[in-house]
């Protein structure tokens, strides 16, 4: 018996190990989130609206494969970073990028609110719902989350007007 538990304590031991820094990593992330139902919702009309209060990003090759847009309010002290995301300069681009984005609408495209581990606010993501777990977002620091590119639904087996 006392042979038997010789050989569990050490296995049981770095299974611990290893759960437990799985967890610190897990908190290294960030959330995308649904806005919620109740209370203060912004709308895309209004982000486009105050479009000079973001710093605005899109993922995707072009205008017309938008795959999202990333909203980082310029008022607050934290930011938002990505290798493949192109800054959007101007109100003409940003309203090309929401139009290109509302065909996608067997996608349901809706704004997500970009959350960091301990759910402090970093900005919005608005890009087609119902892939949402493609999203990802890690931090770099106390004050910068990086957002992974997304894949536009243009380039899914499932989209709708997609020549074969």
């Amino acid at each position: 018996m006392n042979r038997n538990r010789n050989l569990y304590m050490p296995m049981i031991g770095v299974v611990l190990v290893f759960f437990i820094s799985g967890c610190a990593l897990y908190t290294r992330y960030g959330k995308i989130r649904p806005q919620p139902w109740r209370g203060e919702r912004i709308t895309i009309h209004e982000l486009q609206k105050n479009w000079e209060d973001y710093t605005i990003h899109y993922a995707g090759l072009s205008v017309g494969t938008v795959a999202g847009i990333m909203f980082d309010p310029k008022n607050d002290e934290r930011s938002l970073t990505g290798d493949r995301w192109i800054k959007v300069e101007d109100q003409q681009t940003l309203s090309e990028l929401i139009g290109w984005m509302k065909t996608y609408y067997a996608y349901n495209p809706q704004i997500y609110r970009i959350l960091g581990p301990d759910n402090q606010f970093y900005g919005y993501l608005y890009y087609p719902h119902a892939h949402n777990e493609n999203a990802v977002v890690k931090v770099v620091d106390d004050t910068t989350m990086y957002v992974y590119g997304l894949e536009s639904p243009t380039y899914f087996d499932d989209f709708p007007y997609r020549k074969r």
